[in-house]
């Protein structure tokens, strides 16, 4: 292999390789995707086992999760295919509480003999660990919901559609980038599906079927007089639906301003990439910006990763406690900012909610992996932090006696705990539009789409860049700009919000690959926003070497 083709390749594959795949997970055919698996009367008697088991061997509580995990990759390089992968992983993961202690075992062995050594096993380290537990675990009350099920309610199943279809799809679209002048373009679709089955000692036997899909590309254009190259990358969303996604309709896109086209609920992947080449080409001939002040204006395909990194992760419960500390960092969001009910996290104009019912969303679910039925709750309103994000052995700690409903485990053999629900900045109240909002700004700078980042292990201090920039000068867009990334920490920046557009500017985007814990797992996980204006940011050119 070329070394120019294996850095292209890999710069793809390292996306697919962060994706949450089990290490167990088998080959499969594009066909056997399509097999149903077990039905819920079997998947009932199976977790009876299991939960039948574990009260013979001494267990208060016990939950027992058959999952069912698929998922398909359709990677492509400019006229090629580089790889189709079909996966599938598949056994039981239970959970039990014995001696005021959780303990944990997963098979995938999925037979009434399994499920019970596995049970068995799990009592055994609960009772094993209890001896080094000082105080008891305590569950927030949940009532049992009997047989229920709930479905991503989905348009087109996108196993359903043939493969050729899709990588054609992503070839036509390379060789639009192509004729464009674009020197490479990587591109890749990513299916999911959850079939997972909760069943606890409360009386819960839960049903669900989740989907998830992702289209994504990398164009890449190079300048080979001056050796300067820039690379755009794809104004799709991962999303919680079907491959309806990938329909394109025009009704859902959005020209936003400096001339670009946005995409809403659905994408138009061919058309995207024609868009992205130009511009790469743009990018590269762009103004370097002049470091300073400005006020800036950020677009929801931009605002999703600050969002992610300086709200939805800094109010985790489990950060804040300090469980995180020794792989991802705490937060500077304590209790005591809390139980005040005075701490100012940003301006008026900011109002964040987590969500696990947001449709399209990719974290909607109907209840969450300890069996909790899902709900969308304040985590700051009107500027002040008035929650965290907690689950059932948590909440007691906040004085709260409901779980919030966001617990996840990425498969059946890892243990679930505290995930990130979707988090996001909800629209003004008066209505707005991102050009309005342009036109009130003398010096600033639009930024779309988002790029690399850092931040402390607080959650506190950052940077941000993005991948489209465009500078506004006396309430109009002025040209693009490049070499951009801005600084600040999370308390500053927010409370700088002075203006957030309407609800119809609003717009979703996300990480297929949140990663957390030891050892670590990934949840996919959405943030919603329109587009909102922060004032007196200091940018920094990145461009610039001392």
């Amino acid at each position: 292999m070329k070394r120019r083709d294996f850095i292209q390749l890999a710069g793809m594959g390292a996306g697919a390789l962060m994706l949450p795949v089990s290490s167990l997970a088998n080959t499969i055919t594009a066909e056997e995707l399509l097999v149903p698996g077990l039905d819920v009367s079997q998947k009932k008697r199976l977790a009876d086992v299991g939960l039948n088991t574990a009260r013979s061997n001494g267990a208060t509580y016990a939950d027992v999760r058959i999952g069912r995990y698929l998922n398909q990759f359709v990677i492509t390089r400019e006229n090629k295919v580089q790889s189709v992968r079909n996966t599938e992983s598949y056994g039981v993961g239970i959970r039990v509480i014995a001696n005021g202690t959780w303990g944990f075992a997963a098979t995938n062995e999925v037979t009434p003999d399994g499920i019970k050594k596995a049970t068995e096993r799990a009592v055994t380290i609960a009772k094993a660990n209890s001896k080094f537990q000082k105080e008891p675990v305590k569950l927030a009350a949940e009532k049992g919901y009997g047989e229920v099920s709930w479905k991503t309610p989905i348009q087109k199943n996108g196993f359903e559609v043939p493969i050729k279809e899709k990588a054609d799809l992503l070839l036509n679209a390379n060789a639009k980038a192509m004729e464009k002048g674009a020197n490479f373009i990587n591109s890749i679709m990513f299916l999911v599906n959850e079939q997972k089955y909760f069943a606890s000692t409360e009386g819960s036997y839960i049903d669900q079927d989740i989907h998830r899909t992702w289209p994504n590309f990398q164009v890449t254009m190079i300048d080979k007089a001056s050796g300067q190259f820039k690379t755009r990358s794809a104004f799709s969303a991962p999303v919680g639906m079907g491959y309806e996604y990938l329909d394109g309709k025009a009704q859902d896109k959005i020209q936003g301003p400096g001339g670009i086209t946005l995409y809403n609920k659905s994408y138009d992947i061919v058309e995207d990439a024609t868009f992205a080449a130009e511009q790469a080409k743009q990018m590269i001939s762009a103004k370097s910006v002049e470091p300073g002040k400005y006020d800036l204006v950020l677009e929801p395909s931009h605002l999703w990763l600050t969002i992610h990194e300086s709200v939805g992760h800094p109010l985790e419960l489990d950060r804040v406690l300090g469980y995180e500390a020794n792989y991802a960092g705490t937060s500077f969001a304590t209790l005591d900012k809390l139980q005040s009910k005075t701490f100012q996290y940003g301006s008026k104009a900011v109002n964040f909610v987590a969500d696990k019912v947001q449709p399209g969303s990719l974290g909607a679910v109907g209840y969450d992996d300890e069996g909790v039925k899902t709900k969308q709750w304040d985590l700051v309103k009107d500027g002040i932090l008035v929650n965290y994000q907690a689950i059932r052995d948590q909440v007691h700690i906040l004085g709260q006696g409901e779980s919030h409903g966001c617990c996840y485990s990425q498969s059946w053999r890892d243990v679930q705990f505290q995930r990130m629900a979707n988090v996001s900045l909800q629209p003004g109240k008066t209505q707005l539009t991102p050009d309005q909002m342009i036109a009130g700004v003398e010096k600033g700078i639009y930024i779309v789409k988002d790029g690399s980042f850092s931040i402390d292990q607080q959650r506190y201090n950052f940077q941000f860049g993005g991948v489209l920039f465009f500078e506004i000068k006396n309430g109009k867009i002025a040209g693009m700009l490049k070499d951009v990334a801005y600084q600040s920490n999370t308390q500053e920046f927010w409370n700088s919000c002075a203006q957030v557009c309407d609800e119809r500017d609003y717009r979703m985007n996300g990480a297929f690959n949140d990663g957390k814990g030891q050892p670590a797992q990934s949840n996919a996980v959405s943030h919603g926003s329109a587009t909102a204006r922060f004032n007196g940011v200091n940018v920094i050119n990145t461009g610039r070497t001392l």
